[in-house]
C-alpha cells in the first residue's frame, strides 16, 4: 500500500510540472519578491520629501504652491495600501501607479523651481537630500524593471498551454504592469547642477 501512495505521489508530482503548476506558483512568489522591492523603494523616496520640502521652504517660502503640491501628491501616495493584493486588483493598481506618477511631476516641477536659489542648491542639506533622492530613482527603476520582466514571465506562463489550463483551474490571472507610455520620464533619475550659474558680465 505504501508503494502504492508513493508512486501515485510521484506520478502527481510529475503531472503538476508538466502542467505547469510548480513554474506558476514559482513566477508569482518572485512577482511578490519584486514589488516588495518597488513598494520599498518607493516609499523610500515618500519618506525624503518632509525633509526636502522644508529644506526648501527655508530659501524659497514663496514658492509654496509648489511646495503644496509635492506635499498632497505624497499624501496621495500614502493613501494608497500598496500590499500584494494590488497585484490582482487592475484598478487599484492603476491609482497606485497614477499617484507615483503625480509625485514624481510635483518633484520634477520642485527641482526647476530650485534652479532659481543659487544658495538652496550650495546648501550642504539640501545637496545631501539630493543626492538621496538621486540614488532612490535609480534604484526604483531597477526595481521597476525587475517587476516588470517577472510580470511579462509570469503572464506569458498563464497563456501558454498546458499551463493556461492549469491557470484557469486554479484561477491565475495576469497581473498588471506598469505601462511604458512614460517609461523613459520615470527612468531618468532627477539631477540638479549644484554650480550655480555664473553672473551676467556688466
Amino acid at each position: 500500500m505504501r508503494k502504492i501512495l508513493t508512486v501515485l505521489a510521484a506520478l502527481a508530482s510529475l503531472s503538476l510540472t508538466n502542467c505547469g503548476y510548480n513554474a506558476i506558483q514559482s513566477e508569482d512568489e518572485q512577482i511578490k519578491a519584486n514589488w516588495s522591492e518597488v513598494v520599498n523603494q518607493y516609499q523610500r523616496r515618500a519618506d525624503l520629501v518632509p525633509n526636502l520640502v522644508n529644506s526648501v521652504k527655508g530659501f524659497a517660502q514663496q514658492e509654496k504652491d509648489v511646495l503644496l503640491g509635492v506635499t498632497n501628491a505624497r499624501a496621495k501616495v500614502g493613501s494608497i495600501q500598496a500590499t500584494p493584493e494590488v497585484l490582482n486588483d487592475p484598478a487599484t493598481f492603476q491609482k497606485f501607479q497614477a499617484a507615483q506618477g503625480e509625485l514624481s511631476s510635483a518633484l520634477s516641477r520642485l527641482l526647476v523651481v530650485t534652479e532659481n536659489y543659487p544658495q538652496l542648491k550650495s546648501d550642504a542639506l539640501f545637496k545631501d537630500l539630493m543626492s538621496q533622492l538621486e540614488g532612490t530613482e535609480n534604484r526604483i527603476t531597477v526595481a521597476r524593471n525587475r517587476y516588470i520582466k517577472a510580470v511579462q514571465d509570469y503572464n506569458v506562463t498563464i497563456r501558454s498551454f498546458p499551463s493556461n489550463v492549469t491557470a484557469m483551474m486554479f484561477g491565475y490571472k495576469e497581473k498588471p504592469n506598469f505601462s511604458v507610455a512614460n517609461e523613459k520620464e520615470i527612468s531618468t533619475a532627477p539631477k540638479v547642477d549644484f554650480n550655480p550659474a555664473p553672473a551676467p558680465s556688466k
